[in-house]
């Protein structure tokens, strides 16, 4: 299901899958970053999916990172272009109200793993490398991982990881927060799947909720991020699903959700 050239769209479930496919190396031109943001926005609008998956058509790269030669005599101006396409697919990754998982494989650097930084969880092949070295280039990674490392692994571990601009195993990259669960690589798929699959028989509303209340509310202080919370809380509690839910507990039988 695509009419895409360098992505590949795939439903199973009410799982949507988006795999990066721009052999040999995945390497990001501007044409695939807009197929990717375009991707994602049509899934966000397809009530038959309820969950989002970021992963690779390739079996020994997820990404080699952008393109280097789209930034050959770009200049300041054509890169200002480039980095408003990209932090405007950003913010669609960080507002999504549906759950995004990463299904990381083989060599994962750059913008193509700068975007699984926005997904809620990142499942990892134990033979998989990760880095962002674009210092390397006189340069940083410009899809917002500046941001969003630091919130995910701390100031500490961030700053090393872009100073040192080398790639590390996926056992490290696990160690120190950036991805959340090793797989062996004949697994990968399988167990996202599962694991997308678990979370789409859950309610729409709450995994919503809970998604933007951590994803946006964890860059706001500490009041403002109650105040969001309290929003969610008092929009869910005008639900059905949830005078479902708290039914079926008092009844003790299992919800039965509406979509």
């Amino acid at each position: 299901m695509t009419d895409f050239e360098h992505v590949q769209l795939d439903i199973e479930n009410r799982v949507g899958w988006l795999a990066y496919n721009r052999p040999p190396i995945n390497a990001f031109n501007w044409k695939m970053v807009r197929e990717v943001h375009q991707g994602v926005q049509r899934y966000l609008a397809d009530d038959g999916v309820r969950v989002i998956v970021l992963a690779s058509a390739l079996e020994r790269f997820f990404s080699a990172g952008a393109e280097i030669a789209e930034f050959d005599d770009l200049g300041g101006a054509g890169m200002r272009d480039w980095v408003e396409m990209v932090h405007e697919l950003a913010q669609t990754l960080r507002h999504s109200e549906k759950p995004l998982l990463a299904a990381i494989n083989g060599t994962a650097v750059g913008g193509g793993l700068e975007m699984t930084l926005h997904c809620d969880l990142r499942f990892v092949s134990t033979d998989a490398r990760l880095g962002q070295p674009e210092i390397n280039i006189n340069f940083i990674p410009p899809i917002g991982a500046t941001q969003a490392l630091s919130r995910l692994i701390g100031r500490s571990q961030a700053i090393r990881l872009l100073y040192d601009g080398d790639l590390i195993t996926a056992q490290n990259a696990q160690e120190i927060g950036l991805v959340d669960t090793l797989v062996a690589p004949e697994d990968l798929r399988g167990e996202v799947q599962a694991y997308g699959e678990s979370l789409a028989a859950k309610p729409r509303e709450a995994l919503a909720a809970i998604r933007q209340s951590i994803t946006l509310g964890g860059g706001l202080s500490f009041d403002d991020g109650l105040a969001m919370e309290a929003e969610h809380v008092v929009r869910l509690a005008d639900t059905e699903n949830f005078r479902e839910g708290v039914r079926a507990f008092m009844g003790k039988r299992a919800p039965q959700w509406q979509d």
